[in-house]
């Protein structure tokens, strides 16, 4: 039996090639696109699994409620005081610094070394790496020891075997204690070496409002992290706003409320690097990564249109074998099974053709993504397999079901085609079919529009030509440095101007704290720089005046601010002028003495957040923060200057350090990228659905116009022109575009609203889009049916007359 159901399935195939090579196509491209998505996403979840103890370990959040905003940094009190009075937390982890570099010196040579961190002394007890030489015991207690992985052992050593030797970094010795070998796997965590920043948390230890740190908190197995939260609030909170609300004249309570944050938010380490709202090593995006894995199942359910439509049509051509097999004594179920059975041969012919296709577009789908996927994990061939088998139980069964449960004496007569069973099944499938393209249409659209809205939007200032060199050597007196050499490399041909700013725009490194102005308070941004800075970077000046270093009130208590500082207040800029603020990294007042227009420095989606403008040397902590220089580069000879400024770098400012510079306009143009490959996806997933769509349409229209072939050669030959019969033959499918089309504009338009939520800086709901859709899915419906209804008005009249 099923060795004749097999060639009963081939002769159709056969028979009709082209509805089988349509589902072939569509289904592998469907699959090949959920296949892709679902390695991206189990790559991003599979970050941290490495670790034994990730089911203890969560990163800490901090949550400010009233403006729903998070953190991802504490203080070093908070997390002690954690330690000591919540029972369910039994240990913490600090960080201060990533990525960092130093130059090294050993006994036989000085090289740099880069990708270190800055944690405290329970390091090892979060990431056991792999001990190869040394102990973990007391690795990193004190401010004279070093941990290196095996990567940077050799680089600094030539072998790893060397726990107890000494390197020198900036003239201070430090001890190796220990080497370890860094996973293989997936991880935000891979320092080549590993410092504590003991005297920084010295000098912390009692600094309840110095959120300097990243935190990780190893908890007991078991723990309920809901009630975590509310003890860290009652416990953590509220001790540190009951030592500081006092002198602030207001309630524990209040004083949260000013200055928050006023919750917590615990996120297990093998979630963060997806779900975390905030994280010290780069917040997750899971909301997109479920609109593109709920997009690619969209297109394997169009393919499953299409293998339904499709299926439904051939069926009725092949009423009467069915019926004579129901009429000799095949059952409902054996029927079933037989279409089951052919749309599986089907469904997995496109799963073993998507494999391939995906390993082949895999090395591309990498370098768009910057990753590593290979196709070793089981759970892609697990989950792809079973929507192979979910498509092939619901193409088939569709079909299947309804022809089964026809009359014998009916499907004899070939009526199923002009049943309303059959006609609904279709109709409605198809409509479905248009329903989503119409919805990606829209939605591409609308994604276009929004990128090209930011990229357009003036930023409010002019990185053109400004050209950043960091700081790679740590100077005692960072400041001075650049006070030194920036005469020096103004007089280098090529540069036009110098400056210092400490808020620049792409480069993701800020620091904020509280502003203070009698019972009021709001976070801000610092704004550390030279005087030139703000008229470096052509930002407009909107009242008031610039600061100028020849006021010494410039230099003592003189501000600026931007104008979302002003309006967070809820002051008109007189007043702001004559109001004096308090910020939380200093006791005394400050005077504004200028407001800039707003300008963005983070992020083209977000909202320019208040900034305050300052000299350097206005605090004494802020000098030591000093960590660039940038130069303005005059156009004639762009790439001649960055060689110069390289040369004179290298050899006069940081010897034997590498030169870590860029442009800072092509630098916050990489905040677009991410924006504009979701664009790119976007655009791609569209072409699919759209390909997909219409050669469905073309072979379920081509299958649906050839059964009115007769209906065509007695109305041509009462006289019907061509015109006529194509109209007629297409009316149906144009009225169906347009039902789908009025149904998917509510729908796009709420889900699109909802994804434009996302951006401080969004456009408003474009009309044209939902017009666009309309016309040009018509258009398209006309083109590809009437192709096949023209071919229709040339039929041999006497091939289907000569029966009548």
């Amino acid at each position: 039996m099923l060795n004749n159901w097999l060639k009963i399935a081939f002769i159709n195939y056969k028979k009709n090639w082209l509805s089988t090579l349509i589902n072939l196509f569509g289904l592998t491209i469907g699959l090949t696109g959920f296949m892709l998505i679902l390695m991206h996403w189990n790559d991003e979840e599979s970050y941290e699994r490495w670790n034994p103890k990730k089911d203890n370990i969560y990163a800490f959040q901090t949550h400010n409620k009233a403006e729903n905003t998070y953190g991802n940094n504490i203080s070093y009190p908070m997390a002690e005081r954690a330690v000591k009075v919540i029972p369910e937390v039994k240990d913490y982890v600090l960080f201060n610094g990533s990525g960092m570099g130093y130059k090294m010196t050993t006994k036989t040579k000085t090289v740099y070394q880069g990708e270190g961190m800055s944690a405290s002394e329970s390091f090892f007890n979060f990431f056991p790496f792999k001990l190869v030489s040394g102990s973990y015991k007391d690795a990193l207690k004190g401010d004279k020891v070093i941990a290196l992985s095996t990567k940077a052992a050799k680089n600094l050593f030539g072998k790893t075997n060397v726990a107890g030797e000494t390197v020198k970094i900036n003239n201070k010795s430090f001890v190796v204690t220990a080497v370890y070998e860094l996973p293989e796997a997936n991880s935000q965590i891979k320092p080549d070496f590993i410092i504590t920043p003991f005297e920084q948390m010295k000098g912390d230890k009692d600094q309840w409002g110095n959120f300097n740190y990243g935190c990780f908190f190893l908890l007991k197995p078991g723990t309920d992290v809901e009630a975590l939260q509310q003890k860290f609030y009652n416990d953590i909170f509220l001790y540190r706003a009951k030592i500081s609300a006092q002198g602030a004249g207001v309630t524990p309570v209040k004083y949260l409320e000013l200055y928050g944050p006023t919750g917590s938010l615990f996120t297990p380490i093998d979630a963060i690097k997806l779900h975390a709202k905030a994280s010290w090593f780069g917040n997750g995006d899971f909301k997109t990564m479920m609109i593109l894995f709920t997009l690619s199942v969209l297109i394997v359910i169009l393919s499953a249109i299409n293998f339904i439509n499709l299926k439904t049509a051939q069926a009725s051509r092949r009423a009467k074998e069915i019926g004579v097999r129901k009429a000799i004594g095949s059952t409902k179920s054996s029927l079933v099974l037989q279409f089951l059975l052919e749309t599986f041969v089907i469904c997995f012919a496109s799963y073993l053709l998507s494999l391939a296709l995906t390993e082949l577009l895999l090395p591309s789908f990498n370098k768009f993504y910057n990753k590593e996927i290979v196709m070793n994990d089981w759970h892609i061939y697990f989950y792809s397999l079973a929507m192979v088998l979910a498509v092939t139980f619901i193409s088939g069964l569709i079909p299947a079901t309804y022809l089964a449960n026809f009359k014998a004496i009916e499907t004899l007569k070939g009526n199923f085609a002009r049943s309303k069973h059959g006609i609904w099944l279709r109709n409605g499938i198809l409509t479905l079919q248009l329903i989503i393209s119409s919805f990606f249409i829209i939605g591409g659209l609308i994604v276009n529009n929004q990128v090209k809205y930011m990229m357009d939007k003036d930023l409010g200032f002019s990185g053109k030509q400004v050209f950043l060199v960091n700081f790679s050597e740590n100077d005692a007196k960072p400041w001075m440095k650049y006070e030194r050499i920036k005469n020096e490399m103004r007089k280098i041909e090529g540069v036009a101007d110098v400056s210092y700013g400490e808020a620049v725009p792409g480069s993701n490194r800020f620091s904020n704290s509280n502003m203070d102005y009698m019972d009021k308070s709001i976070m801000a941004q610092h704004g550390s720089m030279d005087y030139n800075y703000l008229q470096f970077m052509d930002v407009k000046l909107k009242k008031g005046r610039w600061l100028n270093p020849d006021l010494a009130s410039d230099t003592i208590a003189n501000v600026m601010v931007n104008e979302a500082f002003v309006n967070k207040f809820g002051w008109t800029d007189d007043q702001a002028f004559k109001n004096e603020v308090r910020p939380g990294f200093d006791n005394k007042p400050y005077h504004i003495v200028g407001i800039v227009k707003d300008f963005n420095i983070l992020n083209p989606r977000r909202a320019v957040e208040p900034i305050i403008f300052f000299h350097y040397r206005e605090t004494d902590w802020k000098r030591y923060n000093v960590y660039n220089i940038q130069l303005k580069i005059k156009p004639d000879d762009i790439d001649g200057t960055v060689k110069r400024i390289k040369a004179y770098w290298q050899k006069n400012v940081e010897p034997g350090y590498p030169f870590d510079s860029y442009f800072i306009d092509k630098k916050f143009a990489e905040s677009f990228v991410k924006y504009q490959k979701q664009q790119t996806l976007f655009t791609i997933l569209n072409a699919m659905v759209l390909m997909v769509a219409l050669l469905g349409l073309f072979a379920l229209s081509s299958l649906m116009i050839e059964q009115k072939l007769k209906d065509v050669a007695i109305r041509k030959t009462l006289g019907a022109s061509d015109g006529t019969l194509v109209f007629g033959l297409t009316k149906q499918f144009l009225w169906i575009t347009l039902i789908a089309v009025l149904i998917s504009i509510p729908i796009s338009y709420y889900l699109m609203n909802e994804w434009l939520k996302d951006f401080d800086y969004r456009i408003d709901m474009p009309v044209f889009p939902f017009v666009l859709s309309l016309i040009l899915l018509l258009i398209l419906t006309f083109a590809v049916v009437s192709i096949k209804a023209y071919q229709a008005t040339k039929v041999n009249l006497v091939k289907y007359l000569k029966y009548e």
